[in-house]
């Protein structure tokens, strides 16, 4: 039987707190439900597909994660979008090395899959339609929501009908 895995950070509970605010928003008045599916989180790899036989072999992967670094914050500054044929909106971090740096320690370990890597924490997505995508881009790129937190973990999840965390890597320069 085949599972979907990814890795993620995580925010504090207040911030997925704050950004289930925004999801609420958008399935009340933008006909955009299934991002209430998941908590906040910024992807470091995106979900992909292997036998549950070979679980241990992707948590053993994970491991080898290099996470020698300290743990550094994170800045989320307001919101914007990508308007691809399923379009998402997001609360945007702002640009950061670390994070950079530690999604190539992540790609090191895990490169069968190529994608490019755009930090975001999605509010917005697969059944927005394109045309209350831009309607709630109009709002949410004037809407000011400005916070951070301190990336300390990485999280490698599994979707069992919810994604549920089966590792965590904590990052340590000791």
């Amino acid at each position: 039987m085949k599972k979907l895995y990814f890795i993620a950070i995580y925010p504090p509970q207040e911030i997925i707190d704050d950004v289930r605010v925004f999801k609420r928003d958008l399935a009340l008045n933008y006909s955009n439900s299934k991002a209430l599916k998941n908590d906040a989180h910024i992807t470091l790899f995106p979900p992909f597909s292997r036998e549950l036989e070979l679980e241990s072999d992707i948590i053993t992967a994970f491991q080898k994660i290099d996470t020698a670094i300290s743990p550094f914050e994170i800045e989320l500054n307001g919101f914007d979008g990508f308007p691809n044929k399923e379009p998402v909106l997001y609360v945007r971090p702002e640009n950061n090395e670390n994070l950079i740096d530690l999604y190539k320690r992540v790609k090191s370990i895990f490169n069968f899959k190529s994608y490019s890597f755009t930090p975001h924490m999605t509010i917005g997505y697969k059944d927005l339609s394109f045309e209350n995508y831009l309607k709630a881009l109009e709002i949410y790129q004037n809407k000011e929501y400005k916070t951070k937190f301190i990336v300390d973990k990485i999280s490698l999840l599994r979707h069992d009908g919810k994604w549920t965390p089966i590792a965590e890597k904590h990052l340590s320069k000791f």
